[in-house]
């Protein structure tokens, strides 16, 4: 059977004329499409026609759309608008709440439900957008940053001891930022490995953690000499310059022996962006109000903690 036969077979079976294709004895029905697929179809090619016509659609020739690269459309919508519509809706919404959080003690928060509600709301809101990434969206942390759910803080963690950390940040580009330092002191090669082991095991030893003797003995020594000028002479660490305690279980970089080597090693040098410029002030407000509500804020008295 021939496609340019004239008298198309039908096919005994189905009473369907086939096309006139056969492969290997099986011939090709040419079996129509439903009614309800085509009625589809049809409907589907005037409602795109229509939405071409009324909505943003199609990339334009240079000078047909004005300023755009694509067709407006009748209605001239725009995502870009309603987004930007949404948003100054969002902050005339928000104004009331920031106007009165302007100037408020974290005592006269805490006091005011209403005005705790609002700084808790949206506080977390602006913590899941720029903090969550780096610090979980909890605020538990991670290896290398900071859970901000505990007591346990670098920097002080009163409120304006937060406020003021956010504000100019971490080793940031801030001319005011908090900064500290500590050597790379396998890197470069101010201690030898053998070295960095011992006083790995006496930092292990001020935090109560059992190890060798001798090695604790001899790490003390190299202790005093490098690390106790930040750390202090009894590992309680020293807020002013950033430096942690070594006597408690909390490890910003792991507390593990290897871990606790890698940090002598390599010298730890985290960073976290200034947000003073990124950030109005009530909102930068309602941040550290946020965070030191979570439960790790402190009284602006308390005395130095932190790892």
């Amino acid at each position: 059977m021939s496609e340019h036969d004239e008298t198309r077979e039908t096919d005994a079976h189905s009473g369907t004329e086939t096309t006139g294709h056969e492969w290997d004895g099986i011939k090709e029905l040419d079996t129509p499409l439903p009614r309800w697929w085509l009625y589809i179809f049809y409907a589907s090619c005037v409602w795109a026609v229509i939405y071409w016509v009324l909505m943003p659609a199609w990339p334009a020739l240079p000078g047909l759309a004005g300023e755009t690269d694509h067709t407006r459309g009748l209605r001239n919508h725009s995502e870009r608008a309603n987004v930007a519509e949404a948003l100054d809706a969002l902050a005339e919404q928000r104004a009331v709440g920031f106007a009165a959080l302007e100037g408020a003690s974290i005592g006269e928060i805490e006091n005011d439900p209403e005005l705790l509600g609002f700084v808790l709301a949206a506080g977390e809101t602006v913590f899941r957008d720029r903090c969550g990434t780096c610090h979980g969206v909890g605020g538990q942390g991670f290896v290398g940053y900071p859970n901000l759910n505990d007591d346990v803080w670098l920097w002080g963690g009163s409120y304006d001891d937060i406020r003021h950390t956010l504000q100019v940040g971490i080793r940031s580009e801030h001319p005011d930022t908090r900064f500290s330092q500590m050597p790379a002191f396998g890197r470069d090669e101010l201690l030898s490995r053998a070295e960095i082991g011992e006083v790995t095991d006496y930092v292990l030893s001020l935090s109560g953690t059992s190890a060798d003797a001798g090695a604790v003995s001899r790490g003390q020594a190299i202790y005093d000499s490098q690390c106790a000028s930040c750390h202090m002479a009894d590992g309680r660490g020293d807020r002013a310059q950033g430096a942690p305690s070594l006597t408690d279980q909390d490890w910003l970089y792991g507390g593990t022996r290897e871990q606790i080597m890698a940090s002598i090693h390599r010298g730890p040098y985290g960073v976290m962006p200034a947000w003073e410029d990124r950030l109005e002030e009530t909102t930068l407000d309602a941040l550290a109000a946020y965070v030191f509500l979570r439960g790790g804020g402190e009284d602006a008295t308390a005395g130095p903690t932190g790892q």
